[in-house]
Formats: structure tokens, C-alpha cells, sequence
């Protein structure tokens, strides 16, 4: 989140949820301590209830274009990967998977759910239709955040209806859409705790994407420190690269054409925009693993990582003085045009490519996906010590 936008959501409640998620402190230490006595506070005064038995949760958003979206939040057990239960599909960060589980152990909660996504069939028709008919009842919940979209909240405490879910939903596997690192902190501190205890679960909403598909975009690259000139001039030879000179919304289109062929990318700061595809198939077979199956390989995220950024702009994953990962393609232009560096557009990953990878098993390169719309935080938390 942008500072800016930080310091707006805390400016607007004295309650808002990024009190918890995000508090403001010297330290990491003291960040989390803080988080930890501010939901204390809030329970003490009743700004936030528990339950008073046990509920799954129907919850839905809706836009201004349409769109809509529903899912059930709950507690979900936590698995290991050999179960393939939880499919992840992107690798995640040590140090940061470190940060969340420190604020989750000082304030003994799930704060957030994670977006999960199954594929629905016959055998959880009676689920999808549970929740259609419980989205016809009077919500527990209703408001609309600064961003137009609209959200309800159901609670489901029938024990039949409870059972129908639990019953249903067994019987899939579900994808890691958003929240890799809090589902890798969910399984570091599940081994933590001796079982059974409340960190054999955390908190996810699971969405039907057979029913409501969810919106996948790219997650753009930033690049400090690299001129486009530059990063052009060091293409020669390797890619093909056409300057084409239209507004962002054509350029997009013409991203999108190009992908459908091959590996495509748009390269913008300079006031331009530079289409990058046709790679050198020489290339790639250099700088490509071959023991990965074909789809990771023609990812375009993989080629980016594997053969632009480590072999032709000599630019180190792990770098992030060097690397920015930005989901709006207008503010990464943007910001590339002012910093004088250079902005990597990319094209989105379909959903069937990234689950039939993590099907096998195999990870996609870091920020190759974004899922959406994600779960508003603060509708819902998950204290494990009540």
C-alpha cells in the first residue's frame, strides 16, 4: 500500500483495519505489539464481536460494471503440499513469510482471508445453490468502500447446512489465487504449535470460479536504474522490437495480439511504447530450464525472469532496489517516465495455465499473477485465543 494511502485509511476511522495489518511503529517488533494490543482494545470494547457459535460465512461483491462474486469464508485445514489439497502456484519470500508469522503470533489471529478458487461440479451443486439461497436472506452485512464495489455478509450457522459445505467442498482441491506468503505463515506456525490446536487452520474464502470467474491480470515490472534506450539497445539481435506510438489502451490491444502468437512484452518510460516479441530460439534454449513442462517454459513471466532480466539486463531477481512489482499498468508508466527507468507491461496468464501447472506441482516465477477482486479486509478475522 502507498503511504499515502496508509495514512488516508487511518485518517478516516480510528477503527480501520489497518491499525491491525499495517501498524505504524520504529519496529517490527514494536509494529507487531502494537497490532496485538489494538485488537485486544477492540475486543475489550466490543468494537469487534465473537461469534457466539460456530459459522461459515457467504460473502459477495459486486461492482458497477457487473461483475459479481460470491464465496464462503471459513477456516480451511491447513495441508501439506504432498496432499495437493491447497495447490500454490508462485514461489514466495523467505524473509517476508518471516514478517507475517511475527504479527500473527503476537496477535494470535488470522487477520485477513486468503482468496482461494475451486472448480465446481455436480458434486457441489449443493453447496452453489446454498449459497444462491442464503444470498436471498437479509445480510449480516452490508457497505460499499471508496472503490464502488458493494459487499454482503450472510452468516451460515445451520449445523445441516454447515455439514453440506464441509461435506461438498472436501472433495476438491483449490488454488492459491492471492495470499501465498500467508498460507506458507499458516503452515510455519501450524508446526509450531502441537496438534490439535487452532493454528491446524487459517482463515480463506473460497470462491467457485466455474460459476464466478475471477478476474486474472498482470502484475507489471518496474525497472530502477535502466533507461529504455537502453534496455532497447540490448534487445538487438535477440528480440524483435517495434515502437509503437498510440495511447496506452491501443498499445494494451496491441500487447494482446502479439501474446496470442508468442512471448510479448511492452516497454514504456521513454514517452512510447516498444513491443518486444519473436525471442531467438537459440536464446531461449540457453537460458531456459528444459526439464520444466512447456507451458512454464513459454510463460512469459519465464522468459522475462530467465532470459531478460538475468541474461540480457543482467538485472538479479532479488534485487528489489532494482525491481518494483506494480499492479496498475497507468501508475507503472507513470512512475517509469518520471524515475527515468524502465516499465515491462506484461499480458496476462489464463487461470487453466496456472492450475494445471500447480497441478504438476511446478511454481510460476514470483508476481506472474494477479487475482481479483480480492476479499475486503476487516469484514471478517479469525482470533485464535477466544
Amino acid at each position: 500500500m502507498r503511504p499515502d494511502g496508509l495514512h488516508h485509511l487511518e485518517s478516516s476511522d480510528p477503527h480501520n483495519i489497518v491499525r491491525l495489518i499495517l501498524p505504524q511503529a520504529a519496529t517490527a517488533g514494536a509494529r507487531n505489539e502494537q497490532a496485538a494490543e489494538t485488537l485486544r482494545r477492540w475486543l475489550a470494547e466490543g468494537i469487534l464481536t465473537a461469534d457466539p457459535e460456530p459459522c461459515l460465512y457467504v460473502y459477495e461483491q459486486r461492482d458497477g460494471n457487473g461483475m459479481l462474486q460470491r464465496g464462503v469464508i471459513g477456516a480451511l485445514r491447513v495441508s501439506d503440499p504432498a496432499e495437493q489439497v491447497v495447490l500454490p502456484h508462485e514461489d514466495v519470500m523467505p524473509h517476508v513469510v518471516a514478517d507475517r508469522a511475527a504479527l500473527m503470533r503476537a496477535t494470535s489471529a488470522n487477520l485477513e482471508p486468503l482468496l482461494l478458487t475451486y472448480r465446481g461440479d455436480d458434486s457441489s451443486a449443493a453447496t452453489a445453490d446454498l449459497i444462491e439461497r442464503v444470498a436471498d436472506r437479509p445480510p449480516l452485512l452490508a457497505t460499499t468502500t471508496e472503490d464502488g464495489f458493494r459487499h454482503r455478509l450472510w452468516a451460515i450457522t445451520d449445523p445441516a447446512e454447515l455439514t453440506t459445505v464441509q461435506r461438498d467442498l472436501a472433495r476438491h482441491q483449490a488454488l492459491i489465487a492471492d495470499g501465498h506468503h500467508r498460507w506458507a505463515t499458516y503452515r510455519r506456525l501450524r508446526t509450531e504449535h502441537p496438534s490439535p490446536s487452532p493454528w491446524d487452520h487459517g482463515l480463506v474464502l473460497l470462491v467457485d470460479t466455474a460459476r464466478y470467474p475471477l478476474r486474472v491480470r498482470a502484475i507489471h515490472r518496474l525497472l530502477h536504474g535502466l533507461p529504455v534506450e537502453e534496455a532497447v539497445t540490448a534487445l538487438d539481435g535477440r528480440f524483435r522490437v517495434r515502437r509503437v506510438d498510440v495511447p496506452l489502451a491501443e498499445a494494451l490491444e496491441v500487447l494482446a495480439d502479439a501474446a496470442c502468437a508468442g512471448n510479448a512484452f511492452l516497454l514504456a518510460g521513454d514517452g512510447s511504447f516498444h513491443l518486444v516479441d519473436r525471442p531467438d530460439p537459440d536464446l531461449l534454449a540457453r537460458t531456459i530450464r528444459a526439464d520444466r513442462p512447456a507451458a512454464w517454459r513459454t510463460l512469459d513471466a519465464t522468459v522475462l525472469h530467465a532470459t531478460l532480466l538475468e541474461h540480457v539486463w543482467r538485472i538479479p531477481e532479488d534485487s528489489p532496489d532494482r525491481i518494483a512489482y506494480i499492479h496498475d499498468t497507468a501508475a507503472t508508466v507513470a512512475k517509469a517516465e518520471r524515475d527515468g527507468g524502465t516499465a515491462v507491461l506484461m499480458h496476462p496468464v489464463r487461470e487453466e495455465v496456472v492450475r494445471d501447472l500447480a497441478r504438476q506441482g511446478v511454481t510460476m516465477p514470483r508476481k506472474s499473477t494477479s487475482f481479483g477482486p480480492k476479499p475486503a479486509t476487516g469484514l471478517v478475522l479469525r482470533a485464535l485465543d477466544l
